[in-house]
């Protein structure tokens, strides 16, 4: 498995570790608020104020956190491992970029960047939004969005996700609950093949932890480092 490829699949328990409010813990961000009136395109099109601000409050934490030793590790891990490491993330915040990981697909989109629904433009955006914003590419007003994947809305990238993990030696989950998919069914897609090793790192047994071949639980900042370092300790 020296050279072969690595597929990681991260979710919010990573980013918890840094500071971040996750959506789906008994008091995490759905817990506090509607996600039929902040994360769907019908919210946004009966309120984008409304929209807006949600955004506008989780775009201004991001610069009050840091990676962690477990984002770190991963942008490590890509560095130093001689075939690819495909980090699929969940999460909206930027700390795997962050951390130094540069092939990295967002598959729910990022909270530093806004789309406009007029042109099509996808843009760089680091301050608050509002409806009365326009968009640099096409100057239309009133047209951006958080470049967010919402309820009812196909993620990102899934063409060259699932391609990679049908060509992949190890899958690792990181951080997931499990519930959300598609990419609670990466792991089974991944099995079909027959021939990958599955990993589950994770704070406690997600949903589908029964369906990996190896689980190892606890703080993603300790279990990912000693795991990376177990990899590539492997190479020697």
């Amino acid at each position: 498995m020296r050279a072969e490829s690595i597929v990681i699949l991260t979710g919010a328990g990573i980013s918890k570790e840094s500071g971040l409010d996750t959506f789906r813990d008994a008091d995490g961000i759905w817990a506090r608020h509607s996600l039929e009136d902040v994360a769907t395109p019908e919210g946004f099109a009966r309120d984008p104020d409304l929209v807006h601000a949600f955004y506008n409050d989780r775009r201004r934490q991001l610069p009050t956190v840091d990676p962690n030793p477990a984002h770190v590790a991963l942008a490590r891990l890509e560095r130093d491992w001689p075939g690819r490491v495909l980090l699929v993330t969940q999460n909206i915040d930027d700390l795997h970029r962050r951390a130094g990981s540069r092939d990295l697909l967002h598959m729910h989109g990022e909270l530093s960047k806004v789309r406009c629904l007029a042109c099509g433009a996808i843009m760089q955006w680091i301050g608050d939004l509002s409806a009365r914003d326009a968009c640099t590419a096409c100057a239309t007003v009133g047209s951006l969005r958080p470049h967010i994947v919402w309820f009812g809305e196909v993620p990102l990238h899934m063409p060259e996700i699932l391609a990679a993990l049908d060509s992949c030696g190890l899958f690792l989950s990181i951080g997931t609950s499990g519930t959300v998919y598609p990419a609670a069914g990466f792991v089974s897609h991944v099995r079909t093949r027959g021939r990958a090793r599955t990993v589950e790192l994770n704070l406690e047994p997600s949903h589908g932890a029964s369906l990996f071949a190896e689980t190892v639980h606890g703080p993603a900042s300790q279990v990912v480092p000693a795991f990376v370092d177990e990899l590539l300790a492997g190479l020697g």
